[in-house]
């Protein structure tokens, strides 16, 4: 094992652990101010994240619009991963701008933000699975994109159930749901109460391109990094790495 290898060993298991703690009295309190400030945003923003997310899913599990170049071959880890990182600065730079513009552009302009980011973050998880070397021109491959976005964007309790399916895929994976069958509805829930307060503020005249950019770029960043230790547990459970 590289050194190279070794610091990322390091960097999952303490991931892992992350992932595997069980939510606080405090993070549930937190949660349920979370629904309460929920119940004020304004329905038409309920709607938009909705038709997205249900447009969004249905077209990465039928594939179309995502397939993208053949998995990158007999590559170290160290390389894989300095090319993953320049595709996460990029989109992290692109869903910056992105929301800077939308944010600078109104209520409307905020609210076209959350198809167009949810977007680009499904094409970086793409990407991302590609340079770690799987094929998402296999289904299974196109839900698992799914389950690392879960795990970047819910609550602790939620998250703890997709690590247990994430960390145990080679066997889980058998019996996964039908494009039509997946629960898109659960999958929006948890991502909106993560990030409905923060992406409100992207709507406010004056300070939202601000917020838009800040949010975007922020949460980019979270979601490549969680891939990266999603894939790095991959690689070790299937054995590509000691």
């Amino acid at each position: 094992m590289t050194n190279y290898e070794q610091d990322a060993k390091n960097e999952l298991r303490a991931w892992q652990r992350e992932m595997q703690r069980k939510p606080s009295l405090t993070g549930r309190l937190a949660g349920k101010l979370q629904n309460k400030l929920n119940s004020y945003v304004p329905e038409k923003v309920h709607q938009v994240i909705t038709t997205a997310f249900k447009h969004t899913i249905q077209t990465l599990l039928k594939g179309a619009g995502f397939i993208s170049k053949q998995p990158l071959q007999n590559a170290s880890l160290e390389n894989r991963e300095s090319k993953v990182e320049e595709r996460i600065d990029f989109y992290k730079h692109t869903s910056a701008a992105e929301g800077a513009l939308t944010g600078a552009g109104g209520f409307l302009w905020g609210l076209a933000d959350f198809p167009l980011w949810l977007t680009l973050k499904m094409k970086m998880l793409s990407e991302i699975a590609v340079l770690y070397g799987f094929d998402i021109n296999d289904y299974k491959e196109r839900v698992y994109l799914l389950y690392i976005f879960q795990l970047a964007f819910s609550s602790r309790a939620h998250r703890r159930q997709v690590y247990y399916i994430v960390a145990n895929w080679p066997e889980l994976s058998r019996s996964l749901p039908g494009p039509d069958e997946f629960d898109w509805r659960k999958f929006q829930q948890e991502y909106r109460d993560y990030i409905d307060i923060a992406k409100l503020i992207q709507l406010i005249p004056g300070i939202g391109a601000i917020a838009g950019a800040y949010v975007n770029h922020k949460y980019t960043e979270k979601l490549g990094r969680t891939a990266m230790n999603a894939y790095r547990m991959r690689l070790f459970l299937e054995g590509k790495l000691k």
